[in-house]
């Protein structure tokens, strides 16, 4: 049974994961650490690295800290909590930085209805260059309307 529980919390944790980007994009973001995000919306320098990217630290550090827990504090939840954030950040990393923007040039072919859906949700929210009116959603499912066929 606790092999279900273990599951559960894991997948559990991977769907929170994409409230959590949602609201963070929104209200942290695009809100008061609008200085770090704004270079993925409209590049002001040369570099590969973006001031955007440190948001990845902020999750790693918590999915880390689980697995502390875990380890050392005898919080059995705390491997599958770490896990789930793991493999969501993983997720996202493959999906918004290798897929959609290219910062390695994998994936480039795909264009089956959920890779154009991506895609296109992606694009209308970058249509906008500033800090407000930029729709914001989670990564992996974005609203339906943007899956046309």
């Amino acid at each position: 049974m606790d092999v279900v529980y273990w599951i559960l919390i894991f997948l559990g944790t991977f769907c929170a994961m994409e409230f959590m980007a949602w609201f963070t994009h929104k209200y942290v973001m695009h809100g008061f650490l609008w200085s770090l995000h704004k270079d993925h919306h409209k590049k002001d320098h040369e570099s590969w690295w973006e001031r955007n990217d440190a948001f990845f630290l902020f999750y790693a550090i918590v999915s880390i800290g689980f697995f502390v827990s875990w380890q050392y504090y005898d919080f059995w939840a705390g491997l599958p909590i770490g896990l789930g954030i793991f493999a969501y950040g993983f997720t996202y990393f493959m999906v918004h930085d290798i897929f959609i923007h290219q910062r390695f040039k994998m994936f480039r072919n795909a264009n089956n209805w959920y890779a154009r859906g991506i895609r296109r949700a992606h694009k209308i929210h970058h249509k906008h260059l500033g800090k407000d009116k930029g729709e914001c959603f989670g990564m992996l499912f974005p609203p339906l309307k943007y899956f046309k066929r």
